[in-house]
């Protein structure tokens, strides 16, 4: 995205490796709450198998949001700003959220701030079609939200927890997430046409768009390992979607 808006390379660099730096330090925050909840259920994490001690990774969280907030702060203090948005949303997600039915709450408000804080950073404002993507990646986030949790769902019960998915139950999350992510495809699809998108990039954004929704619609009745692979397919797919909208809209 800041490339795309017009960031040389350092700059996007820089704005590239905040944000890379502040979904790291989400992500070990994350693992060091469920460290408890994975103990002899998720063997294969760093945590559990013994790898990483809980205060080395609450160090090293720390560490990584103070750099990503630091990184941010050198291209602007809009983008500090908003870089502090990113990390009280994850936390809010890490610390209370997560395990509640309203766990795809902050990926709902988190995905639509990925694209808006690279577009910042490169141009220091908001692009009028950015009316439309946002929403877009509101049912986006919501989407891959119940995804997530759709992989999760018996050990989410297991531990005593609960997600959207699980208060849906696997084949009801899988048609709700299959439903907001054509949402996004018919938005990508008209805002692009609406400007005169190509036929070529047209069909690129109906093929990275039709790929998550198909693969979200089949997750619903399969295994668990099974569902984690749809929910990586979902997100790649999304990414790509979002990339080639981008270039149809906003270049």
């Amino acid at each position: 995205m800041a490339a795309i808006g017009g960031a040389p390379p350092d700059l996007a660099i820089r704005i590239g490796a905040a944000m890379t730096l502040l979904q790291l330090g989400i992500g070990v925050t994350n693992d060091v709450v469920d460290a408890p909840h994975d103990a002899g259920r998720k063997p294969g994490k760093s945590i559990p198998a013994g790898l990483v001690s809980v205060g080395a990774a609450q160090v090293a969280a720390f560490v990584l949001f103070i750099a990503g907030l630091g990184v941010a702060w050198s291209v602007s203090l809009p983008l500090a700003v908003l870089a502090a948005v990113v990390a009280a949303i994850g936390l809010a997600y890490d610390l209370w959220l997560k395990g509640t039915a309203w766990s795809w709450l902050p990926f709902a408000i988190g995905i639509p701030i990925l694209p808006v804080f690279g577009w910042v950073g490169a141009t220091g404002g908001i692009h009028k079609a950015f009316g439309v993507l946002v929403p877009a990646a509101v049912a986006a986030g919501a989407a891959l939200a119940i995804g997530n949790a759709l992989v999760d769902v018996e050990r989410d019960r297991a531990a005593g927890r609960t997600s959207a998915a699980a208060r849906l139950g696997p084949g009801m999350a899988s048609r709700v997430a299959a439903i907001l992510l054509a949402l996004v495809l018919i938005a990508a699809l008209a805002s692009a046409a609406a400007v005169g998108a190509n036929a070529p990039l047209l069909l690129v954004l109906l093929v990275a768009g039709a790929v998550p929704v198909i693969a979200a619609s089949l997750a619903g009745g399969q295994a668990p390992s099974v569902r984690e692979i749809a929910w990586r397919i979902e997100a790649v797919g999304l990414a790509v979607l979002a990339i080639a909208w981008v270039r149809a809209v906003l270049v």
